[in-house]
């Protein structure tokens, strides 16, 4: 099979995203199937099989590069791979802006397949990053874009404000760009169930498959992990994601803080970067958590499983974004038990492989850990349902899912 991969995010970017594509990308090629990411950067990666769109010269969000505007990256195809069609059985698209508007385009004006995987929560993500005064503005005006260039693709019903999940305008307005960028798919993937099921509340009519992300099986398998036990040592947590709004980073140092004036038997690893580093050393640094807190700053992928050898815990605190971390992804692969708070996210954490905070808040967190502090059996007994139970999560199982769904997408006629 032949793929053509569209995505936003994947060069010179740290995150699931980019991640998750890589390792579905060497998976497939392994199998003997073609696939080439077409994405924005700025250099050209070693990398084979990757093409650089157009890429605009001042504009990053959260300093990855962005793809200029969809038109831009239509006649660029059409320029540089005349006989696209012709190279590829389908087109795969991540993501919701330039790059993978144009993939829909593309894929219209080609009559090829389409496959489209919807990674999280678009509405969240104006919630959370964007300044108050200017959240309504943001989403209608990317709502706006999106409806300009896909709208004679799909209809897309006007999404009113309710109280599920679209309870402001901004959010009304971030649901309808998801509802169609996903309708306008042959088939829609996305991490988690809970994930298909609520774009289904709002009118996403085309066939969803619940396709988890996964790790790479050569990377999973790299070291001889075993079974984790607390025996008379402070637990260890570790932290694999961005230090950011979304992932949470601020509220669970509050929840450290609390755990702090209880018990000193912990230590915290942060690994990662993020636009809330400066606050968090801040926060630490005030508070009394720096015999507790280490921040390491952005470590390159591949050694990020190196440093969960010696970890007690994983956390992935975000809330309400329906993603599936990768986090959760190579804590389960590892055999490392997880923390987390959004109840979603039992879905894809592995059958007794963690623990759920009661709610969101720091200091259901804080008792979560402190319940794990005084009761240490609970670690190995974790991390014994994670070993038993990782193979779920290694990309050559997931891929074959995949394939199923490349399947389906290609007898669409």
């Amino acid at each position: 099979m032949r793929i053509a991969v569209f995505t936003d995010l994947y060069l010179e970017i740290a995150g699931g995203i980019p991640s998750s594509i890589s390792a579905q990308k060497k998976e497939l090629e392994k199998l003997g199937h073609t696939v080439v990411v077409f994405c924005p950067g700025f250099t050209q990666p070693k990398e084979k099989n990757v093409v650089i769109l157009p890429t605009a010269k001042y504009i990053n969000i959260n300093g990855a590069p962005t793809a200029r505007w969809p038109k831009i990256v239509l006649d660029y195809i059409h320029r540089d791979f005349p006989d696209f069609k012709e190279r590829f059985d389908l087109i795969h698209a991540h993501y919701e802006a330039g790059a993978s508007i144009a993939a829909v385009m593309l894929a219209k004006e080609l009559d090829m397949p389409l496959v489209q995987t919807m990674h999280g929560r678009e509405d969240m993500a104006i919630a959370v990053n964007v300044p108050h005064p200017f959240k309504t503005f943001a989403g209608s005006g990317l709502n706006t874009i999106h409806k300009h260039y896909l709208s004679k693709f799909t209809k897309v019903k006007h999404i009113k404000k309710d109280r599920y999940l679209a309870d402001t305008k901004a959010k009304c307005e971030m649901w309808e760009l998801m509802v169609r960028e996903a309708n306008c798919a042959d088939q829609v993937i996305t991490p988690s169930e809970h994930f298909a099921d609520k774009l289904r509340h709002y009118g996403v009519s085309k066939p969803i498959t619940a396709v988890s992300n996964g790790v790479e099986d050569k990377v999973a398998l790299s070291y001889d992990w075993q079974v984790r036990k607390l025996k008379n040592e402070p637990v260890r947590i570790i932290w694999t994601s961005r230090l950011s709004r979304e992932k949470r980073i601020m509220p669970f140092l509050e929840a450290l803080k609390i755990v702090k004036a209880d018990s000193d038997n912990f230590f915290f690893t942060a690994a990662g970067d993020g636009n809330e580093m400066e606050a968090a050393k801040k926060f630490v640094l005030e508070n009394g958590l720096s015999k507790n807190v280490k921040f390491l700053g952005a470590v390159p992928h591949e050694k990020v499983l190196k440093l969960l050898k010696t970890e007690h815990l994983s956390i992935i605190n975000s809330y309400g974004f329906d993603t599936q971390g990768l986090t959760i992804l190579e804590a389960a692969a590892t055999g490392l038990p997880v923390i987390f708070c959004d109840r979603d996210m039992k879905q894809v954490v592995l059958e007794g492989a963690g623990m759920c905070a009661h709610d969101e808040s720091p200091e259901q967190m804080a008792k979560l850990i402190l319940d794990i502090i005084n009761n240490p059996e609970l670690i190995e007994k974790m991390s014994r349902a994670a070993m038993k139970n990782r193979k779920q999560v290694f990309q050559s199982t997931q891929i074959k899912n995949l394939l199923k769904v490349y399947k389906k997408a290609l007898k669409r006629k």
